[in-house]
């Protein structure tokens, strides 16, 4: 498996000390400079690799990605960089706690001077102003990382996914779907305003970065609660819902895999969701249109799914 590529570092350790690790490249790998802090672990890199890809689907407006343990924690665009990364740091505080964060734009020295005001351990952006480095480099230890390969390229260069298992390893191609007019449709009487479809569409590329069974809440293109590892969609979407608490009102639900049964309809109506997407094709289909009907809310299905282990 690693016969075609080269070998270009030796870890400290793996995800748990007593594991060895290292780093292989191809000519597709993506290539960074470190522009402050200790070499980068085998964690930064799971974490990064959350990033780039997010990051990705919004490189050319102003995003920020947050990232943890491997799993996406929120994403947010704003009006500016800045703007955006105080909407992503709002939707998840806790998590942002020693976290991995990247930007879709260089970071210039406003966002700097938020940034040094939490506990990041990685920054990762296009590129850093002269005088924001100087801000950033004043954090100890805080990792500055410089993505060398524009994020637009990110999706022409990922194109296969290998994992090993004790039967063999396991390929496939990487999921690059998007979306598609001819599959997207409104199923419901109830029509979404622009501005929701606009968000639930920033919704589900998310959704696509989160582990399965994965729900997404989303207001103002910012991602307000995610949960997802788990093995009911149900529980997800109740769960994510319960910490958005009140701001679910008039957000948008994003599921990554069909709707199966009712009882997430009946969370999302207690949650005052006004627009679910999802890839559809579910067997109880009728009857999740039915109650989407019957709570007023709008329901859209992309014919896409996005399950991710």
């Amino acid at each position: 498996m690693l016969e075609n590529m080269e070998k270009v570092l030796d870890f400290q350790y793996g995800e748990n000390k007593q594991q060895s690790a290292s780093l292989y490249k191809t000519e597709r790998s993506l290539t960074t400079s470190i522009l402050n802090g200790e070499g980068l672990s085998y964690k930064d890199y799971l974490n990064m690799t959350v990033l780039v890809n997010v990051l990705s689907e919004f490189y050319d407006v102003n995003a920020t990605v947050i990232a943890k343990s491997g799993l996406l924690c929120s994403t947010a665009l704003g009006k500016s960089l800045t703007d955006s990364y105080s909407k992503a740091i709002d939707s998840n505080p806790i998590s942002a706690l020693d976290s991995c964060i990247g930007f879709s734009k260089p970071i210039d020295t406003r966002t700097a001077k938020k940034i040094v005001q939490n506990r990041v351990e990685l920054v990762l952006a296009p590129n850093v102003e002269d005088e924001a480095l100087e801000i950033l480099k004043s954090v100890k230890n805080l990792k500055i990382v410089k993505l060398d390969t524009p994020l637009d390229e990110v999706k022409i260069l990922e194109t296969g996914e290998l994992k090993v298992t004790p039967f063999g390893i396991l390929e496939q191609e990487t999921d690059r779907a998007d979306f598609n007019k001819d599959l997207f449709k409104v199923r419901t009487k109830k029509k979404p305003e622009q501005e929701q479809l606009e968000d639930a569409i920033f919704a589900f590329k998310n959704v696509k970065y989160a582990k399965s069974d994965a729900a997404i809440i989303a207001k103002d293109f910012k991602i307000i609660s995610i949960c997802q590892s788990e093995t009911n969609l149900g529980t997800s979407c109740e769960n994510a819902i319960d910490y958005a608490c009140d701001s679910t009102k008039d957000a948008v639900l994003a599921c990554d895999r069909p709707i199966e049964t009712i009882d997430v309809i009946h969370s999302a109506a207690r949650g005052r969701i006004a627009l679910i997407i999802e890839p559809g094709g579910s067997k109880n289909i009728a009857e999740i249109i039915k109650q989407c009907d019957k709570y007023e809310i709008a329901l859209v299905t992309t014919g896409i799914e996005h399950f991710k282990h």
